[in-house]
């Protein structure tokens, strides 16, 4: 019998957060190991015996351990049936990796933790916003010329796993929303899905008790 799979995340990371929501809609059941950044336990010897790179997410998985979001959820769309998570069509499926690169390689790293340590924490409120917004821009004009319903076109992909996270990472830092009304009425339609709403980091296994009553706790740490 094959090992069940096993998530290396933390509740609020939005690059495990799109693991997540990849593995729901895939319908992967895998057992869920909580890694507290805020505490550096991403920088302990247990954990960088896991991942070297000492991020999240990690997912072991078929006798492997996958780092890096979108090559995991490459992974899982190769291996695992289900509802696909990439389009048939070549030029879809270029237009679905561009937004994933736009996201994950343009806007998330430059306001994740580490970022926003070194800015200190008299600026990393507005970095965050002003990262967040800038990348923003662009991301409103790519979604323009490929969104249906979702990113691209009207079957969730990939760009919809990032979109949503990064969207939450955006209202975190006040970031005025109504200036992006496509990325705007995407994330609407997108976080009305049991893949989004179940995945969400209020309902992730390490999630404070009361962080669903809460704005967003942990932002002033």
């Amino acid at each position: 019998m094959a090992t069940k799979p096993v998530l290396y995340s933390y509740f609020r990371s939005s690059c495990s957060w799109r693991v997540r929501i990849a593995l729901a809609i895939k319908g992967v059941e895998y057992d869920y190991k909580g890694v507290n950044l805020l505490k550096g336990e991403q920088l302990g010897d247990e954990y960088k015996a896991v991942n070297p790179s000492g991020q999240v997410p990690c997912l072991e998985i078929d006798g492997m351990k996958l780092t890096q979001s979108l090559s995991i959820m490459e992974y899982l769309e190769e291996t695992r049936s289900g509802t696909a998570l990439l389009p048939k069509d070549p030029k879809q499926r270029a237009l679905v990796r561009q937004i994933c690169e736009v996201i994950a390689g343009g806007i998330q790293p430059l306001q994740n933790l580490s970022v926003l340590k070194a800015i200190g924490a008299d600026r990393k409120t507005e970095w965050g916003h002003d990262m967040i917004a800038k990348g923003f821009r662009a991301l409103e004009t790519f979604l323009e010329n490929t969104a249906g319903r979702y990113c691209v076109g009207d079957d969730v992909t990939m760009a919809d796993c990032c979109l949503v996270p990064q969207v939450y990472n955006a209202n975190r830092f006040g970031v005025d929303l109504s200036q992006f009304p496509t990325i705007q009425c995407i994330h609407d339609a997108l976080i009305e899905l049991d893949a989004f709403k179940k995945t969400h980091p209020c309902h992730a296994p390490d999630s404070p008790k009361d962080f669903a009553k809460s704005v967003d706790p942990l932002l002033a740490k």
